[in-house]
Order: C-alpha cells, then structure tokens, then sequence
C-alpha cells in the first residue's frame, strides 16, 4: 500500500475558547490535486500551516510523506513547495537573486535556477529589481520558488489572484505538470471555475469542520442538485413520452447523476435521439448548495 504525501488524522486547532480546526482528516497521494475550499476563516490556512510544520494540531495527526509534519520540519522542508497568498519578495532584489537566495537555502544547482528562469519566462527581466515586476511576474516567480527543489508536496494559497487568463493557465499548466511527475498539490483557491478541471478531490471547509470532501462527481451525489439534458424537439418529445415527462422541468430533462445513464440510454434506444447536450452541476454551484446547508444547519452553529 502506498503512503499518502499528505495524511492529516482527527486534527483539531484550538486557542483559548477558539477552534480553528473540528476534527479534520484527509488525505492527498502522489500525483493528486486537491483543492482546498471554504469561506474565509474556515480554517484552510491553517491546515496549510500544519502541513508546513510551522503550527502543532492541538489533538490529531499530521503526516507528510509518512513522517510527522512539525517533528520532521527541517528534513521535510526540502520536500514541500509553498506560494503564499500575498508573494512578497525583497522589492530591491532582482528575479535571480531571490531565486538564487531560496536555491542556496535548498542546495539547488544554478544550472536548475537558470532552466526556471527561462522556463517561466522571465529571462528578459532577471536582472530587473522586483518593483518592476507586475503582479504576474512575481506569481510566477513566486511558483519558480515553490518548485526549485522539485518538492514532493506543493501548497498553493489562491495562485491565481489578480492574474489574467493567460497567466492563470499558464500556471494551472505548470501545476499539471508536476502532478504528471507525482507531485501531490494543495491548492487553496476561491475561484472554483479554473480549479475544476485540474482537481482529483476537493475537501470544503466550514468554520473549521470538514463539510465535503470526494471527486466532483461524489460531490454532486452529496449535494441535491440535478443534471440536464436539453435537445432540440424536446417539448414536442416529451408530449408522447411518458417515460421522459417524469424527468420535464422547465423546458429541459432534469435528474439526479443516478439516472443519467437509464435516461441516455431511452433517449438513443427508444427516441432515436443521439445529439443531445448533458449539462452537470459546476463545481461552483455544488459549493454554494452545500455551503448554504451549511451555514443554515443548527449542527453546524453549535
């Protein structure tokens, strides 16, 4: 059986009368993405802080490629990448130097630093002091940073903040990357769009607790939202079609992801009907349905 790169048992964080974190596992293994979602204060930075080693659950485990996570700090930190939210660099330093100051900390080659620089395209200004850079040079200085040991484990707080669409797939691409290479990556994101089609799982936080946690696809089970098919002819189909009228609402076909195979199935069997459109519920809607069950459960308030 292999060891996950990230393993966090019953962890809860506690100050004074304050609990950061209820209970909270989970798990991420090599060459999966996990997204980390919630609203703010629902306790992600913190997990990222234990996976970090920089803060002690108060009850539970932490494990980071098998080996506690505070306990094994130093020896394990050449093992994690981590981009914070708000990159903050030396504005005085140039790009290569500050790539140069983490790689001197991490027992990087210059031959690595050099292959960053070109590969995150930032060759032309490497020499340039970081006040010059814009906020998508220093994101992906930022990830240079994060990935110059080639970590094992990457955490990454909203990487995506403030860039603009090219940039922000520029970095999902790098990100897709070192999955394919078994890298385990955490990212901590509110915008649900882009993150959907690079994440393996999410865990969505509420006020410290675990609310979700599985593939989009169990998280569409686990929330009560439905799935669509929509063609042309429908209405008209749907007068003589007993079968299909159980499932008409509002102009379109509308089930729960349990059916969708038996409905497809009738649609090209027994209609004859093969262009047909599938709609699925984004990840976004998912969270704000389970979010909003959330909020509004007493067991959540207690």
């Amino acid at each position: 059986m292999l060891t996950p790169s990230v393993k966090l048992t019953d962890v809860s964080l506690r100050y004074n009368d304050f609990t950061a974190l209820n209970h909270v596992s989970f798990e991420v293994n090599a060459g999966q993405t996990m997204a980390l979602l919630g609203h703010n204060g629902a306790g992600k930075s913190s997990l990222i802080k234990i996976i970090l080693g920089l803060i002690i659950p108060t009850s539970g485990t932490a494990k980071v490629i098998g080996q506690c996570a505070h306990a094994n700090q130093q020896k394990s930190s050449i093992n994690l990448g981590y981009l914070p939210e708000d990159v903050s660099f030396y504005d005085k330093l140039s790009g290569r130097e500050v790539l140069g100051y983490f790689g001197a900390l991490k027992g990087v080659s210059l031959a690595r630093i050099d292959a960053l620089i070109e590969e995150f395209g930032l060759g032309y200004a490497q020499h340039r002091q970081l006040k010059t850079y814009s906020k998508g040079m220093k994101q992906r200085l930022g990830v240079a940073q994060a990935i110059l040991s080639q970590p094992k484990i990457l955490l990454l707080d909203e990487p995506t903040v403030g860039l603009d669409p090219q940039a922000s797939q520029f970095l999902y691409g790098k990100i897709n990357e070192l999955k394919q290479a078994g890298c385990a990556v955490v990212i901590s994101t509110h915008e649900l769009s882009l993150v959907e089609s690079h994440l393996d799982t999410a865990l969505i936080m509420a006020r410290g607790k675990r609310r979700a946690l599985g593939t989009c696809a169990e998280l569409r089970k686990a929330s009560s939202l439905k799935s669509s098919i929509h063609f042309d002819d429908l209405a008209q189909r749907v007068k003589s079609n007993a079968y299909l009228q159980q499932f008409y609402q509002q102009g379109m076909l509308q089930f729960d992801s349990s059916a969708k195979a038996e409905i497809v199935k009738h649609l090209v069997t027994q209609c004859q009907v093969f262009d047909f459109d599938i709609k699925e519920p984004r990840l976004e809607d998912i969270y704000h349905e389970l979010m909003g069950q959330s909020l509004c459960s007493p067991a959540e308030q207690a």
